[in-house]
């Protein structure tokens, strides 16, 4: 690109071939950086919540708002929903692969950054 122009210049620009609300990439990055959906996303991220759990996990959001949440991260791919057969129906919700592959800490390489910012704020205590 131009080094001329600031990104400001540019995201102006581009205002006026396209309509930034249509973009699939702000679209994706909507869904994931909501609100609600980073909690969620991190809380499954350790291991598989039922819905009652995640409730009682994150006490400021709504019924309406989890369930709402719940299901746009089911239906974009990120999270699986699987129903046991108790009585009372027991829900249960747990990172898919797409969700598993998007959360920083199951990336490659994840650990040894871990413990190498371990290590530096160890050293630097001393």
């Amino acid at each position: 690109m131009d080094a001329q122009f600031s990104f400001a210049d540019r995201l102006k620009a581009m205002q006026g071939d396209y309509d930034l609300d249509k973009c699939p990439v702000r679209q994706v990055m909507q869904g994931i950086f909501g609100k609600w959906s980073t909690l969620l996303l991190q809380a499954l991220s350790e291991r598989p919540y039922r819905f009652g759990e995640l409730r009682r996990l994150v006490p400021d959001i709504s019924q309406r708002m989890l369930t709402q949440t719940l299901r746009d991260l089911e239906r974009d791919g990120y999270v699986y929903r699987k129903v046991h057969a108790t009585k009372p129906p027991s829900v249960e919700y747990g990172l898919s692969p797409l969700g598993v592959s998007i959360h920083p800490a199951h990336r490659p390489g994840a650990l040894g950054r871990r413990q190498f910012l371990g290590r530096q704020c160890r050293a630097a205590a001393v």
